[in-house]
């Protein structure tokens, strides 16, 4: 039985249509793809985050507020999932060193004060971010992530401007860092 729209399919996979979700998924696999893509991970951490993303589905299908907006609630998904781990990523990487010698010391207090002054870094150019960016910035990094409608009815601006403002925002944050960077 074909179904006419997104909102029909999530109704009917959350109601365990088999077929339903199966349409779900070849209708939106490219889409999330696409967005995992973007990020470069790993071929196996891509395989996990694609997975994860369709697992937050099955977590939330029934729950969702807006299931004509599913091509958004996976791509705002697959992002997070997709920069999860790329923060996990550098935290967990895997050291050499770990194997050969089991009573290695921990990172030294040096890459603390590193960390530190990172982060420190990276609050000061947001400080100098225009407050439009600053208030896009953070309502994207919210955890759990808002749907794009929420973000452009929050900032009273249109969805589709939300990407490339983003964007815009991202490379000014890194402008200002590389400024610090410089002067320093």
């Amino acid at each position: 039985m074909p179904y006419p729209s997104t909102t029909d399919l999530v109704r009917a996979a959350a109601g365990g249509d088999q077929q339903a979700w199966n349409e779900l998924v070849e209708r939106y696999k490219r889409l999330v793809w696409a967005v995992v893509r973007g990020h470069r991970l790993s071929p196996a951490d891509a395989a996990d985050v694609f997975q994860t993303t369709w697992l937050r589905l099955v977590e939330h299908l029934g729950r969702l507020r807006e299931p004509e907006h599913l091509s958004g609630w996976l791509s705002a998904t697959a992002r997070h999932e997709s920069l999860r781990v790329l923060r996990l990523g550098h935290r967990e990487r895997p050291d050499e060193n770990i194997a050969d010698d089991p009573g290695a010391a921990a990172p030294g207090p040096e890459s603390a004060l590193l960390d530190t002054e990172e982060r420190a870094a990276v609050a000061v150019a947001f400080s100098r971010l225009s407050e439009r960016c600053q208030a896009l910035l953070r309502l994207l990094v919210a955890d759990p992530a808002p749907s794009y409608s929420a973000v452009g009815a929050a900032l009273g601006v249109p969805v589709g401007s939300i990407g490339p403002t983003r964007g815009r925002c991202l490379r000014a944050l890194r402008r200002l860092l590389d400024e610090q960077t410089a002067s320093a």
